[in-house]
């Protein structure tokens, strides 16, 4: 009998294994999340990011070891486990914005409440003050094909985010976006977890979004490697004197 996850790890994964039509993805990865924590998932592209938060958000079944949630399996659950699981307890921001065409922006940011059981007042002014905060708040009656990539990944976001999930998984969240809007999206993604103690979980290989997270690790060819040090917000990075970083402590 497998031994039962920690207390203060909301995710808890041990020895999973993934492949795609053969080629192995995930190779035996093991790792815990703490409630509350933002984490990234940092490595180059074809690394297993993608593969691993798929994983962890029940998205994908594993080939071989355990998923948990809030010391429940999710390894065990057949595909309609897995979708409810998703539905009500999870959120989640690809790299691209696949919101519904027939909808609005706010209908869209309403959708998973509204899916949740919440009222039509409750689920719109949630959706509207969403949009605000991402500063597309003047394309809530438009769809999503009147709007630039940019501005369906702000609504994507908005949505994740809007029915306060325990969990949010972020695929790469800012890839449509330039420097400063991804700073930005990520600031609200974080403060957000922040405030209302959401798990985080980011997967990037932009080093530059690391220093948003209270933790990182590394993934290079399906395997965890040496944890990444992020450089905590109001500091500079080290120089060429070799000054050392200092983890981000815990908030």
């Amino acid at each position: 009998m497998s031994a039962a996850p920690p207390d203060n790890d909301v995710l808890w994964a041990r020895g999973i294994v993934k492949s795609h039509d053969g080629t192995p993805a995930l190779r035996g990865i093991s790792i815990g999340v703490r409630e509350g924590e933002v984490l990234a998932v940092t490595g180059p592209r074809g690394s297993g990011k993608s593969t691993l938060l798929g994983c962890l958000s029940a998205q994908l079944p594993v080939d071989e070891g355990e998923v948990w949630f809030n010391s429940a399996p999710v390894h065990t659950l057949a595909r309609a486990g897995r979708e409810r699981l998703r539905r009500d307890r999870f959120g989640f921001v690809g790299s691209e914005p696949h919101l519904v065409p027939e909808l609005t922006a706010r209908e869209n940011v309403a959708l998973p409440l509204l899916l949740a059981g919440a009222g039509n007042k409750a689920a719109y002014t949630a959706a509207d003050e969403w949009l605000e905060r991402l500063d597309v708040g003047d394309c809530a009656r438009l769809r999503p094909e009147r709007l630039v990539q940019s501005r369906r990944q702000r609504v994507a976001v908005a949505r994740a985010l809007a029915p306060l999930p325990p969990v949010v998984f972020a695929d790469d969240p800012t890839a449509p976006l330039h420097r400063e809007a991804a700073d930005q999206v990520m600031r609200i993604l974080t403060s957000a977890a922040r405030s209302h103690q959401l798990t985080l979980v980011l997967a990037t290989h932009d080093a530059e979004l690391v220093r948003f997270a209270d933790r990182a690790v590394a993934l290079v060819d399906g395997r965890l490697t040496a944890p990444v040090a992020p450089v905590p917000r109001g500091t500079t990075a080290p120089g060429a004197n070799g000054a050392p970083a200092v983890t981000a402590t815990r908030r």
